[in-house]
């Protein structure tokens, strides 16, 4: 009799061990990964969130960098590694950066908020969003891990960090130019024919207005009136910067966009980037959630994934990005190097106003008149 009992306490106490383990925050095998990776502190706020992000049923997000393929990516890894249904919505728009900003702006005057979560490298339009009260407080766990980019004003702790930044640098086809091998931006000016160049719209894109605020710091006027003369194609999209490169439509991209070097080069092109003396604009795709997001806790979710080493490691794969989480090893040096390893041209983001925004476009027009 005493033996045939034996089993009966020996799973007794295992049970009594598994909920011991539970209460302490120990993690179980159908734990999904995420929670079995966390500090054991952070596993059942964690399983909370998870639990409240699944009743919500689909996170809405809009972002201006992120190619439809790697949205499919980010998609499949978000919902594995927190266990959610294949049923779990993740709805992706991919826009301009004028058209992004005027449709948050629309909504949130509006009170009729639709997007859960956006991404754009605009830091002075986010601060303003914030001070307006209409991005969301919320105290991402993977924001210790984004102190520098805070410090250098690409983030605000508690309101948004960059899920990845990307830069306008000159970039051209080896197939279509062989001769240039300039290393300044003064090198880029008579390189190639006349109309044969083209250029980002500061007009209708507000990271090229930013970029060109920038650049002001280190060339002066007559270096782009100079650049007006070469009568430039204006572009919006990076992507169809880089198919007049490829196609040899244009020779010479004066702000060409690394992530779209990688991708084209991934099918075959010959793009090549210059990583300018001077120094270059790091535009950080700030994320946030919006205050009256209809999916808070999808939103947190999303926003925490697209943050985390897992997040990060596929979107620098994929589009080519920086990461500005400590310690991130790039997995694409060549297009996407380690932050410490840019010149970088210092930007106070937090000091540009709509006032300074106007002066640089008005300024920009008046040379360029596109």
């Amino acid at each position: 009799m005493h033996h045939a009992f034996a089993p009966l306490r020996l799973r007794g106490l295992l049970l009594g061990i598994a909920a011991t383990l539970t209460l302490l925050g120990g993690a179980r095998a159908e734990d999904p990964p995420a929670v079995q990776a966390a500090a054991p502190e952070q596993r059942e706020t964690l399983k909370a969130l998870i639990e409240a992000a699944k009743k919500d049923g689909v996170v809405n997000y809009w972002d201006v960098v992120i190619q439809p393929e790697t949205n499919e990516a980010l998609t499949k890894d978000f919902r594995k590694r927190y266990g959610l249904p294949t049923s779990f919505g993740v709805k992706y728009t991919l826009s301009i950066t004028t058209n992004l900003i005027t449709r948050v702006e629309q909504e949130t005057a509006a009170g009729n908020v639709t997007i859960d979560v956006a991404s754009i490298a605009s830091p002075p339009w986010i601060t303003g969003l914030i001070k307006g009260g209409h991005v969301m407080k919320y105290d991402s766990p993977e924001h210790k891990a984004y102190q520098l980019t805070f410090d250098a004003g690409l983030g605000k702790a508690g309101y948004f960090a960059f899920n990845g930044a990307y830069t306008f640098i000159p970039m051209w086809s080896t197939e279509h130019e062989k001769k240039f091998a300039g290393k300044s931006y003064r090198d880029v000016l008579d390189a190639v024919p006349t109309g044969r160049i083209s250029l980002n719209d500061s007009t209708k894109s507000a990271t090229a207005l930013l970029t060109y605020i920038g650049l002001r710091q280190v060339l002066d006027l007559d270096y782009f009136k100079a650049l007006a003369k070469m009568k430039p194609s204006f572009i919006v999209r990076s992507e169809a910067t880089a198919e007049r490169l490829a196609a040899g439509e244009d020779l010479m991209a004066f702000g060409g966009m690394p992530t779209r070097a990688y991708q084209y080069n991934d099918k075959g092109a010959a793009l090549k980037l210059m990583w300018p003396s001077e120094g270059l604009v790091l535009l950080g795709q700030g994320s946030f959630i919006l205050a009256k997001a209809p999916h808070p806790n999808a939103a947190k979710l999303w926003l925490d994934y697209m943050l985390s080493e897992s997040g990060q490691q596929i979107l620098s794969k994929h589009e080519a990005l920086v990461s500005g989480r400590a310690g991130f090893k790039s997995p694409l040096p060549e297009y996407a190097p380690s932050i410490d390893k840019l010149k970088l041209i210092k930007m106070d983001w937090g000091a540009i106003s709509t006032e300074d925004l106007n002066k640089a476009r008005a300024e920009w027009l008046s040379v360029f008149n596109p």
